[in-house]
């Protein structure tokens, strides 16, 4: 057995990784901001690279290497980029100060969401589809989903966000 490790002799080599994997998909699953699984994703695909290679099995261990961690790696996090960005509009009349992005900015950081303004369309029914919702005069923030009305008002920056005279409504789509 010259390419393989044998388990009586290498224990002690063996047990600490394998006791890796548990631990990383304990706390993979316990992680509440999405960056940090992915990374955490990654470990584990990475850990479970290195014991199938010491256990003798390099094509499993390829195969983990290329789709369980550079793949699904890469996926989630072209998924994450593209949905954890919460999309408004603006009137044209009226677009938003820079202190009002920063602090919308400061109020989205605990839910791990990125603020993108778009620019305002002149059909607001077409633009619907690919806004979460509107950035008003005021300031008034207008959503269009109860979940993300309840989240945001649980956040500290929402007791600022009134504090500066500003408003968060729920909106029924058009």
């Amino acid at each position: 057995m010259s390419g393989s490790l044998s388990l009586a002799g290498e224990l002690d080599l063996l047990l600490p990784i394998t006791a890796l994997l548990p631990l990383t998909a304990v706390l993979l699953v316990s992680q509440s901001n999405p960056y940090q699984t992915l990374v955490l994703r990654g470990i584990l695909g990475s850990v479970s690279t290195l014991l199938y290679a010491l256990l003798g099995a390099p094509d499993v261990a390829i195969t983990e290497a290329l789709v369980g961690t550079l793949l699904s790696t890469t996926l989630y996090a072209v998924a994450l980029r593209s949905s954890m960005t919460l999309r408004l509009s603006f009137p044209a009349t009226e677009p938003p100060s820079e202190a009002c992005q920063q602090q919308l900015r400061a109020w989205l950081e605990p839910l791990s969401l990125r603020l993108r303004l778009l620019p305002p369309e002149p059909n607001a029914e077409a633009a619907s589809g690919t806004c979460h919702g509107r950035l008003g005069p005021g300031p008034r923030l207008e959503l269009v989903n109860p979940t993300l009305v309840q989240r945001l008002q649980a956040l500290e920056g929402f007791r600022r966000w009134q504090q500066s005279g500003g408003e968060l409504v729920l909106r029924e789509l058009p």
